[in-house]
């Protein structure tokens, strides 16, 4: 339970509401950080509350075993039930799928996902670097199932390559997956792109994430999705170079992207990052971009 702070179950969204999708778990034990990183979580929504009157915060609900299973292998399953460090994968994906059928659905406008286990290093039958199931592409599966073939957009911009996500999305041409990393990389059709930050300054990394605005201009997507890792921020363990002013600056860019081509519709799912207090500002300042008019 969210101490508090408004919670709400599933019902009576409002298309105007910022959505945040949160257990209370995260904050006591996480792959990433096994237990620190969301420390200050949830007391620091308080800050949000006093500013906002239109976030409203969902308790993460498990994710199923059977649509684990419609994009994991059993292999992969029972590796993560063996896992200890994997306690959270659950929560942790099941508030990316819930959060992706809210917003698609008009419930709310957009979201955000924090999580204790990530997601974009699970791929068809293996699981790493602190990631066990991946949360889009269950939440992209479900969504299918039961509106018929959406079109996604995602950008990563963790400090690591998506390559499960890259796996698992590989040959779905409804997928427009774009990875801010450390290589380059584009695909016979244009729609599987990674791009380079070694040796770039902070004002090419912001061009080069607006080179992504450029491409789902193209492509029109129905939903997009950022994955945010804030271990790419000054002193954390992905360090290149960001900071916090950066975020906000990627997280306004974004918003207006997808109010422009898909809608409003934006789900932005937490990803690596080790620092407690990287992690309370850089989380609350993207929820206050999200939630602004």
């Amino acid at each position: 339970m969210v101490d508090n702070f408004e919670l709400r179950d599933s019902d009576n969204g409002n298309s105007l509401e910022t959505g945040v999708f949160y257990h209370e778990i995260f904050s006591r034990r996480s792959y990433l950080t096994i237990g620190t990183r969301l420390r200050e979580f949830p007391g620091a929504f308080e800050i949000l509350k006093k500013r906002y009157n239109n976030i409203v915060v969902f308790e993460s609900k498990p994710v199923s075993e059977d649509l684990v299973l419609r994009v994991h292998s059993p292999e992969l399953l029972e590796g993560v039930k063996e896992d200890g460090l994997c306690s959270t994968a659950w929560h942790s994906a099941g508030g990316v799928v819930e959060a992706t059928e809210k917003v698609f659905s008009g419930e709310i406008r957009n979201s955000f996902c924090f999580i204790g286990a990530g997601g974009h290093h699970a791929g068809k039958r293996t699981f790493w670097g602190f990631c066990c199931f991946n949360d889009v592409v269950l939440a992209i599966q479900n969504l299918r199932e039961k509106y018929g073939n959406v079109r996604f957009a995602i950008i990563d911009t963790d400090a690591h390559h998506g390559d499960g996500t890259r796996e698992l999305i590989a040959e779905d041409r409804n997928v427009l997956h774009y990875c801010i990393c450390s290589t380059d990389y584009v695909s016979d059709d244009g729609l599987k792109v990674d791009v380079s930050f070694i040796g770039k300054s902070r004002e090419e990394y912001i061009t080069m994430v607006k080179a992504f605005g450029s491409m789902v201009e193209s492509f029109k997507p129905d939903l997009i999705y950022w994955y945010f890792g804030h271990d790419t921020h000054e002193g954390d363990y992905g360090d290149i170079g960001l900071t916090v002013k950066d975020y906000i600056e990627i997280a306004r860019f974004l918003k207006e992207v997808a109010e422009r081509n898909s809608d409003g519709k934006l789900v932005v799912v937490l990803g690596g990052g080790s620092s407690p207090q990287i992690a309370t500002e850089s989380c609350l300042a993207i929820i206050e971009e999200l939630a602004k008019g």
